[in-house]
Protein backbone atom coordinates (compact mmCIF):
# COMPACT_ATOMS: atom_id res chain seq x y z
CA UNK A 1 0.00 0.00 0.00
CA UNK A 2 2.74 2.52 1.19
CA UNK A 3 4.62 1.51 -2.02
CA UNK A 4 1.64 2.04 -4.04
CA UNK A 5 1.14 5.82 -2.40
CA UNK A 6 5.03 6.21 -2.84
CA UNK A 7 4.59 5.44 -6.55
CA UNK A 8 1.76 7.77 -7.28
CA UNK A 9 3.19 10.91 -5.35
CA UNK A 10 6.02 10.21 -7.24
CA UNK A 11 4.33 10.69 -11.00
CA UNK A 12 5.52 12.77 -13.31
CA UNK A 13 3.85 16.18 -13.14
CA UNK A 14 3.13 16.01 -17.05
CA UNK A 15 1.42 12.35 -16.34
CA UNK A 16 -0.37 13.47 -13.82
CA UNK A 17 -1.79 16.36 -16.15
CA UNK A 18 -2.25 13.79 -18.90
CA UNK A 19 -4.43 11.22 -16.73
CA UNK A 20 -6.55 14.67 -15.46
CA UNK A 21 -7.11 15.24 -18.99
CA UNK A 22 -8.16 11.93 -20.17
CA UNK A 23 -10.73 12.14 -17.38
CA UNK A 24 -11.66 15.88 -17.54
CA UNK A 25 -15.60 14.75 -18.22
CA UNK A 26 -15.70 13.86 -14.29
CA UNK A 27 -18.28 16.09 -12.46
CA UNK A 28 -16.17 18.14 -10.47
CA UNK A 29 -18.06 21.81 -10.86
CA UNK A 30 -20.96 23.26 -9.81
CA UNK A 31 -24.40 23.80 -12.09
CA UNK A 32 -23.91 27.34 -11.18
CA UNK A 33 -20.31 27.75 -12.47
CA UNK A 34 -21.51 25.96 -15.90
CA UNK A 35 -25.15 27.99 -15.82
CA UNK A 36 -23.05 31.29 -15.81
CA UNK A 37 -20.54 30.35 -17.83
CA UNK A 38 -22.59 29.91 -20.17
CA UNK A 39 -24.68 32.46 -20.10
CA UNK A 40 -21.64 34.88 -20.96
CA UNK A 41 -21.56 33.17 -24.35
CA UNK A 42 -25.49 32.75 -25.20
CA UNK A 43 -24.76 36.38 -24.65
CA UNK A 44 -22.29 37.40 -26.90
CA UNK A 45 -21.81 34.13 -29.54
CA UNK A 46 -22.58 36.05 -32.77
CA UNK A 47 -21.82 34.23 -35.73
CA UNK A 48 -23.31 30.80 -36.29
CA UNK A 49 -22.14 27.35 -35.01
CA UNK A 50 -18.65 27.15 -36.12
CA UNK A 51 -18.35 30.12 -34.05
CA UNK A 52 -19.48 29.54 -31.19
CA UNK A 53 -16.83 26.65 -31.21
CA UNK A 54 -14.64 28.98 -31.79
CA UNK A 55 -16.03 30.64 -28.16
CA UNK A 56 -16.49 27.60 -26.18
CA UNK A 57 -12.28 26.52 -27.40
CA UNK A 58 -11.14 29.85 -25.58
CA UNK A 59 -13.38 29.67 -23.05
CA UNK A 60 -12.96 26.27 -21.39
CA UNK A 61 -10.10 24.90 -23.17
CA UNK A 62 -7.71 27.78 -23.00
CA UNK A 63 -9.35 30.26 -19.97
CA UNK A 64 -11.05 27.60 -17.79
CA UNK A 65 -8.76 24.50 -18.68
CA UNK A 66 -12.22 21.95 -18.76
CA UNK A 67 -10.59 20.02 -20.60
CA UNK A 68 -7.55 19.56 -22.70
CA UNK A 69 -7.90 20.12 -26.79
CA UNK A 70 -8.48 16.54 -27.84
CA UNK A 71 -10.75 15.92 -25.37
CA UNK A 72 -12.55 19.00 -27.17
CA UNK A 73 -11.66 18.05 -30.91
CA UNK A 74 -13.10 14.71 -29.82
CA UNK A 75 -16.44 16.17 -28.29
CA UNK A 76 -16.63 18.39 -31.38
CA UNK A 77 -16.47 15.45 -33.93
CA UNK A 78 -19.13 13.14 -32.28
CA UNK A 79 -21.55 16.38 -32.55
CA UNK A 80 -20.95 17.17 -35.97
CA UNK A 81 -21.49 13.54 -36.11
CA UNK A 82 -25.28 13.23 -34.58
CA UNK A 83 -28.37 14.81 -35.63
CA UNK A 84 -29.34 18.19 -34.21
CA UNK A 85 -27.89 21.80 -33.15
CA UNK A 86 -24.24 21.14 -33.13
CA UNK A 87 -22.97 23.50 -31.02
CA UNK A 88 -25.85 23.37 -28.56
CA UNK A 89 -25.03 19.84 -28.39
CA UNK A 90 -21.23 20.35 -27.72
CA UNK A 91 -22.02 23.01 -24.73
CA UNK A 92 -24.43 20.13 -23.50
CA UNK A 93 -21.58 17.42 -23.41
CA UNK A 94 -19.19 19.73 -21.53
CA UNK A 95 -22.10 20.92 -18.37
CA UNK A 96 -22.52 16.70 -18.38
CA UNK A 97 -18.90 16.24 -17.80
CA UNK A 98 -18.72 19.02 -15.29
CA UNK A 99 -21.45 18.97 -12.96
CA UNK A 100 -23.48 15.86 -14.42
CA UNK A 101 -27.12 15.89 -15.43
CA UNK A 102 -27.86 19.40 -13.87
CA UNK A 103 -24.76 20.56 -15.52
CA UNK A 104 -25.49 19.67 -18.96
CA UNK A 105 -29.45 21.70 -18.63
CA UNK A 106 -27.66 24.56 -17.16
CA UNK A 107 -25.17 25.00 -20.00
CA UNK A 108 -28.07 24.36 -22.41
CA UNK A 109 -29.92 26.74 -20.68
CA UNK A 110 -27.53 29.48 -20.23
CA UNK A 111 -26.83 29.16 -24.14
CA UNK A 112 -29.90 29.31 -25.32
CA UNK A 113 -31.81 31.73 -22.92
CA UNK A 114 -31.02 35.21 -24.39
CA UNK A 115 -31.20 34.63 -28.26
CA UNK A 116 -34.71 32.57 -26.92
CA UNK A 117 -36.25 35.44 -24.67
CA UNK A 118 -35.24 37.99 -27.82
CA UNK A 119 -37.11 36.20 -30.19
CA UNK A 120 -39.83 35.37 -28.43
CA UNK A 121 -40.33 39.55 -27.94
CA UNK A 122 -40.02 40.26 -31.48
CA UNK A 123 -43.01 37.44 -32.11
CA UNK A 124 -44.96 39.25 -29.35
CA UNK A 125 -44.37 42.42 -31.66
CA UNK A 126 -45.41 40.78 -34.80
CA UNK A 127 -48.21 39.51 -33.22
CA UNK A 128 -49.61 42.45 -31.59
CA UNK A 129 -48.66 44.66 -34.65
CA UNK A 130 -49.60 43.64 -37.98
CA UNK A 131 -48.09 46.56 -39.72
CA UNK A 132 -44.55 45.12 -38.48
CA UNK A 133 -44.46 42.08 -40.52
CA UNK A 134 -45.47 44.22 -43.87
CA UNK A 135 -42.74 46.75 -42.94
CA UNK A 136 -39.78 47.56 -45.31
CA UNK A 137 -37.40 46.60 -42.48
CA UNK A 138 -38.83 43.34 -42.12
CA UNK A 139 -38.88 42.69 -45.87
CA UNK A 140 -35.56 43.35 -46.03
CA UNK A 141 -34.86 40.69 -42.75
CA UNK A 142 -36.63 38.22 -45.14
CA UNK A 143 -34.21 39.60 -48.12
CA UNK A 144 -31.28 39.51 -46.03
CA UNK A 145 -32.37 35.45 -45.37
CA UNK A 146 -31.71 35.03 -48.84
CA UNK A 147 -28.18 36.10 -48.64
CA UNK A 148 -28.12 34.05 -45.41
CA UNK A 149 -29.01 30.54 -46.51
CA UNK A 150 -27.28 31.00 -50.04
CA UNK A 151 -23.85 31.59 -47.58
CA UNK A 152 -24.58 28.41 -46.12
CA UNK A 153 -25.54 26.63 -49.16
CA UNK A 154 -22.74 28.12 -50.99
CA UNK A 155 -20.39 26.86 -47.83
CA UNK A 156 -21.81 23.56 -46.86
CA UNK A 157 -21.56 22.87 -50.60
CA UNK A 158 -17.86 23.30 -50.85
CA UNK A 159 -16.89 21.20 -47.84
CA UNK A 160 -19.71 18.06 -48.04
CA UNK A 161 -19.82 17.94 -51.99
CA UNK A 162 -15.86 17.62 -52.60
CA UNK A 163 -16.70 15.02 -55.72
CA UNK A 164 -19.31 14.64 -58.56
CA UNK A 165 -20.75 10.96 -56.66
CA UNK A 166 -21.51 13.79 -53.35
CA UNK A 167 -22.40 16.63 -55.52
CA UNK A 168 -25.17 14.22 -57.63
CA UNK A 169 -26.55 13.09 -54.09
CA UNK A 170 -26.96 16.68 -53.68
CA UNK A 171 -28.60 17.47 -57.04
CA UNK A 172 -31.05 14.49 -57.11
CA UNK A 173 -31.85 15.26 -52.98
CA UNK A 174 -32.94 18.95 -54.02
CA UNK A 175 -35.02 17.67 -57.01
CA UNK A 176 -36.81 15.22 -54.96
CA UNK A 177 -37.95 18.04 -52.25
CA UNK A 178 -38.93 20.44 -55.04
CA UNK A 179 -41.32 17.28 -56.33
CA UNK A 180 -42.35 16.45 -52.83
CA UNK A 181 -42.66 19.56 -51.08
CA UNK A 182 -43.43 18.67 -48.00
CA UNK A 183 -41.47 17.11 -44.61
CA UNK A 184 -41.47 13.63 -46.12
CA UNK A 185 -40.52 15.01 -49.13
CA UNK A 186 -37.27 16.26 -47.13
CA UNK A 187 -36.74 13.17 -44.59
CA UNK A 188 -37.03 10.96 -48.09
CA UNK A 189 -34.33 12.65 -49.31
CA UNK A 190 -32.39 12.34 -46.19
CA UNK A 191 -32.85 8.71 -46.01
CA UNK A 192 -31.62 8.84 -49.76
CA UNK A 193 -28.92 10.19 -49.33
CA UNK A 194 -27.86 7.62 -46.73
CA UNK A 195 -28.24 4.65 -48.49
CA UNK A 196 -26.72 6.49 -51.66
CA UNK A 197 -23.36 6.97 -49.31
CA UNK A 198 -23.82 3.79 -47.59
CA UNK A 199 -23.81 2.10 -51.49
CA UNK A 200 -21.37 4.39 -53.17
CA UNK A 201 -19.33 6.43 -50.92
CA UNK A 202 -15.36 5.85 -50.02
CA UNK A 203 -14.78 7.51 -46.65
CA UNK A 204 -11.34 7.49 -44.93
CA UNK A 205 -9.88 5.78 -41.78
CA UNK A 206 -10.61 6.89 -38.25
CA UNK A 207 -7.44 7.42 -36.46
CA UNK A 208 -7.43 5.13 -33.03
CA UNK A 209 -7.74 6.54 -29.90
CA UNK A 210 -7.90 6.02 -26.22
CA UNK A 211 -11.11 5.59 -25.29
CA UNK A 212 -12.82 8.37 -22.60
CA UNK A 213 -15.34 8.26 -20.24
CA UNK A 214 -17.56 10.79 -20.88
CA UNK A 215 -19.37 10.95 -17.36
CA UNK A 216 -22.80 8.58 -18.73
CA UNK A 217 -22.34 4.82 -18.56
CA UNK A 218 -23.40 2.45 -21.16
CA UNK A 219 -26.72 1.72 -19.84
CA UNK A 220 -27.84 5.05 -19.41
CA UNK A 221 -26.99 5.71 -23.00
CA UNK A 222 -28.64 3.46 -24.39
CA UNK A 223 -32.06 4.30 -22.17
CA UNK A 224 -31.40 7.76 -23.56
CA UNK A 225 -31.10 6.91 -27.33
CA UNK A 226 -34.16 3.93 -26.46
CA UNK A 227 -36.46 7.04 -25.44
CA UNK A 228 -35.53 9.49 -28.69
CA UNK A 229 -36.76 6.36 -30.23
CA UNK A 230 -39.58 5.86 -28.85
CA UNK A 231 -40.93 9.52 -28.74
CA UNK A 232 -40.27 9.97 -32.18
CA UNK A 233 -42.86 7.02 -32.47
CA UNK A 234 -45.33 7.56 -29.70
CA UNK A 235 -45.99 11.33 -30.07
CA UNK A 236 -47.11 11.58 -33.98
CA UNK A 237 -49.31 8.42 -32.59
CA UNK A 238 -50.93 10.68 -30.16
CA UNK A 239 -51.31 13.08 -32.14
CA UNK A 240 -53.15 11.13 -34.80
CA UNK A 241 -55.22 9.37 -31.78
CA UNK A 242 -56.20 12.79 -29.88
CA UNK A 243 -56.97 15.02 -32.89
CA UNK A 244 -54.63 17.47 -31.09
CA UNK A 245 -53.30 20.37 -33.38
CA UNK A 246 -50.86 21.11 -30.35
CA UNK A 247 -49.56 17.92 -30.07
CA UNK A 248 -49.12 17.24 -33.65
CA UNK A 249 -47.03 20.91 -33.78
CA UNK A 250 -44.94 19.56 -30.53
CA UNK A 251 -44.34 16.11 -32.65
CA UNK A 252 -43.24 17.75 -35.95
CA UNK A 253 -40.75 20.22 -34.11
CA UNK A 254 -39.40 16.99 -32.10
CA UNK A 255 -38.90 15.08 -35.51
CA UNK A 256 -36.86 18.23 -36.64
CA UNK A 257 -34.96 17.89 -34.02
CA UNK A 258 -34.28 14.52 -34.14
CA UNK A 259 -33.44 14.56 -37.85
CA UNK A 260 -31.85 17.57 -38.76
CA UNK A 261 -28.00 16.90 -39.95
CA UNK A 262 -25.38 19.91 -40.85
CA UNK A 263 -26.59 22.81 -38.65
CA UNK A 264 -29.09 25.01 -37.91
CA UNK A 265 -29.68 26.96 -41.62
CA UNK A 266 -31.20 23.28 -42.23
CA UNK A 267 -33.85 23.00 -40.03
CA UNK A 268 -35.49 25.78 -42.21
CA UNK A 269 -37.21 23.81 -44.91
CA UNK A 270 -38.83 20.76 -42.36
CA UNK A 271 -40.24 23.83 -40.17
CA UNK A 272 -41.20 25.86 -42.73
CA UNK A 273 -43.13 22.22 -43.91
CA UNK A 274 -44.44 22.07 -40.67
CA UNK A 275 -46.01 25.31 -40.44
CA UNK A 276 -46.80 27.71 -42.96
CA UNK A 277 -48.70 25.31 -45.55
CA UNK A 278 -51.23 24.68 -42.33
CA UNK A 279 -51.67 27.88 -41.71
CA UNK A 280 -50.33 28.03 -38.41
CA UNK A 281 -47.92 30.78 -39.37
CA UNK A 282 -47.48 33.44 -41.88
CA UNK A 283 -44.82 32.51 -44.76
CA UNK A 284 -44.01 36.59 -44.17
CA UNK A 285 -44.11 36.33 -40.73
CA UNK A 286 -41.61 33.04 -41.24
CA UNK A 287 -39.01 34.54 -42.71
CA UNK A 288 -39.20 38.03 -41.04
CA UNK A 289 -38.33 35.78 -37.82
CA UNK A 290 -36.16 33.47 -40.08
CA UNK A 291 -34.36 37.06 -40.87
CA UNK A 292 -33.91 38.26 -37.20
CA UNK A 293 -33.01 35.13 -35.62
CA UNK A 294 -29.85 35.64 -37.76
CA UNK A 295 -29.37 39.13 -35.73
CA UNK A 296 -28.81 37.55 -32.30
CA UNK A 297 -26.40 35.45 -30.52
CA UNK A 298 -26.43 31.62 -29.79
CA UNK A 299 -28.17 28.63 -31.52
CA UNK A 300 -30.42 29.06 -34.80
CA UNK A 301 -32.35 26.25 -33.39
CA UNK A 302 -34.25 29.03 -31.02
CA UNK A 303 -36.01 29.95 -34.16
CA UNK A 304 -38.62 27.95 -32.75
CA UNK A 305 -39.15 30.28 -29.95
CA UNK A 306 -40.53 32.72 -31.98
CA UNK A 307 -42.63 30.45 -34.28
CA UNK A 308 -44.20 29.47 -31.34
CA UNK A 309 -44.89 32.81 -30.38
CA UNK A 310 -46.42 33.74 -33.25
CA UNK A 311 -48.18 30.79 -33.98
CA UNK A 312 -52.35 30.46 -34.39
CA UNK A 313 -54.33 28.39 -32.95
CA UNK A 314 -53.77 26.33 -29.66
CA UNK A 315 -50.09 27.53 -29.66
CA UNK A 316 -49.29 30.81 -29.48
CA UNK A 317 -47.91 33.32 -26.92
CA UNK A 318 -45.01 33.21 -25.01
CA UNK A 319 -45.85 29.64 -23.49
CA UNK A 320 -45.94 28.40 -27.13
CA UNK A 321 -42.72 29.41 -28.16
CA UNK A 322 -41.43 27.69 -24.81
CA UNK A 323 -42.80 24.61 -25.64
CA UNK A 324 -41.66 24.17 -29.35
CA UNK A 325 -38.28 25.31 -27.59
CA UNK A 326 -38.32 22.26 -25.29
CA UNK A 327 -38.98 19.90 -28.19
CA UNK A 328 -36.72 21.02 -30.76
CA UNK A 329 -33.57 20.85 -28.42
CA UNK A 330 -34.94 17.40 -26.82
CA UNK A 331 -33.84 15.38 -29.21
CA UNK A 332 -30.34 17.13 -29.29
CA UNK A 333 -30.07 16.03 -26.14
CA UNK A 334 -31.08 12.57 -25.53
CA UNK A 335 -29.08 11.63 -28.95
CA UNK A 336 -25.71 13.26 -27.63
CA UNK A 337 -26.35 11.80 -24.19
CA UNK A 338 -26.93 9.00 -25.37
CA UNK A 339 -24.17 8.82 -27.50
CA UNK A 340 -21.11 9.55 -25.46
CA UNK A 341 -20.62 6.36 -24.19
CA UNK A 342 -20.68 4.80 -27.48
CA UNK A 343 -19.02 7.17 -29.52
CA UNK A 344 -15.04 5.93 -30.09
CA UNK A 345 -15.97 2.48 -31.32
CA UNK A 346 -19.00 3.97 -33.51
CA UNK A 347 -17.11 6.25 -35.50
CA UNK A 348 -14.78 3.57 -36.15
CA UNK A 349 -17.26 1.66 -38.64
CA UNK A 350 -16.92 2.41 -41.90
CA UNK A 351 -20.90 2.12 -43.11
CA UNK A 352 -21.69 4.67 -40.55
CA UNK A 353 -18.99 7.00 -42.58
CA UNK A 354 -19.92 5.94 -45.45
CA UNK A 355 -23.97 6.71 -44.85
CA UNK A 356 -23.04 9.84 -42.68
CA UNK A 357 -21.05 10.89 -45.46
CA UNK A 358 -24.27 10.49 -48.26
CA UNK A 359 -26.33 12.16 -45.13
CA UNK A 360 -24.33 15.38 -45.50
CA UNK A 361 -24.62 15.91 -49.07
CA UNK A 362 -27.93 15.48 -48.99
CA UNK A 363 -29.16 17.88 -46.41
CA UNK A 364 -26.99 20.23 -49.15
CA UNK A 365 -29.45 19.62 -51.80
CA UNK A 366 -32.64 20.40 -49.38
CA UNK A 367 -31.24 23.38 -48.57
CA UNK A 368 -30.72 24.47 -52.16
CA UNK A 369 -34.32 23.70 -52.34
CA UNK A 370 -35.42 26.01 -50.02
CA UNK A 371 -33.46 28.86 -50.91
CA UNK A 372 -35.61 28.59 -53.86
CA UNK A 373 -38.69 28.18 -51.97
CA UNK A 374 -39.87 29.28 -49.92
CA UNK A 375 -36.72 32.02 -49.34
CA UNK A 376 -36.10 33.21 -52.77
CA UNK A 377 -39.86 33.02 -53.65
CA UNK A 378 -41.49 35.21 -50.62
CA UNK A 379 -38.47 38.02 -50.26
CA UNK A 380 -37.16 38.74 -54.08
CA UNK A 381 -40.23 40.37 -55.81
CA UNK A 382 -38.13 43.09 -57.79
CA UNK A 383 -34.53 44.44 -59.10
CA UNK A 384 -34.02 46.31 -55.88
CA UNK A 385 -34.29 43.37 -54.02
CA UNK A 386 -31.76 41.43 -55.78
CA UNK A 387 -29.47 43.64 -55.85
CA UNK A 388 -29.93 43.77 -51.44
CA UNK A 389 -29.86 40.39 -51.54
CA UNK A 390 -26.28 40.25 -54.12
CA UNK A 391 -25.36 42.75 -51.59
CA UNK A 392 -25.55 41.18 -48.83
CA UNK A 393 -24.27 37.75 -50.00
CA UNK A 394 -21.52 39.67 -51.32
CA UNK A 395 -20.60 40.88 -47.62
CA UNK A 396 -20.92 37.70 -46.03
CA UNK A 397 -19.02 35.89 -48.34
CA UNK A 398 -16.23 38.07 -49.89
CA UNK A 399 -16.06 40.91 -47.64
CA UNK A 400 -16.40 37.88 -44.53
CA UNK A 401 -18.57 40.75 -42.93
CA UNK A 402 -20.47 39.42 -39.45
CA UNK A 403 -24.40 38.38 -40.12
CA UNK A 404 -25.50 41.05 -37.24
CA UNK A 405 -24.09 43.37 -39.77
CA UNK A 406 -25.23 42.34 -42.87
CA UNK A 407 -28.69 41.68 -40.99
CA UNK A 408 -28.52 45.75 -39.93
CA UNK A 409 -27.80 47.18 -43.29
CA UNK A 410 -30.52 44.85 -45.36
CA UNK A 411 -33.43 45.58 -43.00
CA UNK A 412 -32.37 49.25 -43.60
CA UNK A 413 -32.32 48.67 -47.08
CA UNK A 414 -35.56 47.31 -47.04
CA UNK A 415 -37.37 50.35 -44.89
CA UNK A 416 -35.30 53.13 -47.44
CA UNK A 417 -36.59 51.40 -50.31
CA UNK A 418 -40.39 51.17 -49.05
CA UNK A 419 -40.60 55.03 -48.38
Amino acid sequence: MGQRRHREQGRHPDARAEAGAVDASTPRGSAIEVFLAFLKLGLISFGGPVAHLGYFRTEFVQRRAWLDDKSYSDLVALCQFLPGPASSQVGIALGLGRAGWPGGLCAWAGFTLPSAIALVLFGLGVSRWDALAQSGAVHGLKVAAVAIVAQAVWGMGRTLCPDRLRAGIAIVAALLVLAVPSAMGQVGAIVAGAIAGRCAVHAGRVPSTEDRDRGVRKSMGAALLLLLALLLVVLPVLAAATRSPALAVIASFYQSGALVFGGGHVVLPLLQASVVPGGLVTNDAFLAGYGAAQAVPGPLFTFAAYLGTVMNGALGGWEGGLALLVAIFVPGFLVVAGALPFWESLRRRDGIRRAMAGINAAVVGVLAAALYDPVWTSAIHSRADFGVALGAFGLLVVGRRSPVLVVALSATAGWLLAR
